[in-house]
């Protein structure tokens, strides 16, 4: 399958590769008298400098000319073997892509005994492995951290793993899936339904609901308007739905803040937010490392956690 957006670029580029062999080739066989050209062994070209020292137009060296061609050619066998000239792949066959798995996946052979032990071990054992603990928080750092930041709290949009706070559920079955498989939570746009004074007394609601700062009379409002539109995926009492993946609305945890114009925002606007899958890119051993590191964060006080 081509890379290239037209046919058109892979010619391009084949013509500006070979074609810049070929320049190569006739520059050398224009500069050299042994290949058809006499040219003298030393032509003064009349500048001197500092009275003594006159500038030569010296011939280049044989070996030097047979060493560029030699250049040529071998750039011309790589060409053959190898991709460089547009969609033509090489006859080796040869991919960087390629190359990169096969080095990941000899990697995966030389730690895979590594992982062995830890194989049939149940998550919440592998969580009290100290040993197992160091490796889940490598692989934290490599593959969680640019999100979840390198102590795990997260940031605007991406949740905090050290609360007791679960969008999708904190067993660790359910930590599993949402590593292997990713998770797309999404909340709808209400702009076409709900005003925006509307939704202004719906967030004083929702404020209410936690225990923050709200104005009295905006959350009866606010109620009428969070039982005709927010229910249905947030539940009656505001406490959310793991299986639908909407948030708990009466803590005090808010992946995109508590101010009032935050919250209307949301109503207003909606929320998409993509946890990618790592299946394809870590080994079910190190999702099950990893998903026990995460669900031991917030047990290693031994009062129970998360």
């Amino acid at each position: 399958m081509s890379h290239f957006v037209s046919g058109f670029w892979s010619y391009f580029i084949a013509i500006i590769t070979l074609g810049g062999i070929a320049f190569c080739l006739w520059l050398l066989f224009t500069q050299r008298a042994w290949l058809g050209r006499t040219v003298p062994q030393a032509q003064d070209t009349g500048h001197v400098w500092d009275g003594d020292l006159t500038e030569l137009n010296t011939p280049v060296p044989r070996w030097w000319t047979v060493f560029y061609i030699g250049l040529c050619v071998i750039a011309l066998g790589i060409l053959f073997l190898y991709p460089g000239l547009g969609d033509y792949r090489g006859t080796l066959g040869y991919t960087s892509a390629q190359q990169v798995k096969d080095q990941q996946e000899a990697l995966r052979r030389q730690i895979e005994p590594l992982y062995a032990r830890y194989r049939e071990m149940p998550i919440e054992a592998i969580a009290g492995d100290e040993s197992a603990r160091q490796i889940g928080q490598r692989l934290f750092l490599n593959n969680c951290a640019q999100c979840h930041g390198s102590d795990a709290r997260g940031a605007a949009s991406f949740p905090n793993l050290t609360d007791n706070d679960w969008l999708h559920g904190g067993e660790p079955a359910q930590i599993m899936q949402t590593i292997a498989k990713g998770r797309h939570g999404m909340m709808p746009a209400w702009s076409a339904a709900i005003k925006p004074d509307e939704a202004g007394n719906i967030a004083q609601y929702v404020r209410s609901l936690s225990g923050l700062a709200s104005d009295p009379l905006r959350v009866v409002l606010g109620k009428e308007g969070f039982q005709n539109f927010c229910v249905a995926c947030h539940g009656v009492d505001g406490k959310g739905n793991q299986a639908v993946g909407a948030p708990n609305l009466t803590d005090r945890v808010w992946l995109y803040g508590s101010s009032e114009a935050a919250i209307v925002e949301t109503i207003l606007k909606g929320r998409e937010n993509i946890m990618p899958a790592q299946e394809g890119v870590l080994t079910e051993d190190q999702i099950r490392m990893l998903t026990a590191w995460v669900w031991g964060l917030g047990r290693r006080d031994g009062e129970g956690g998360r």
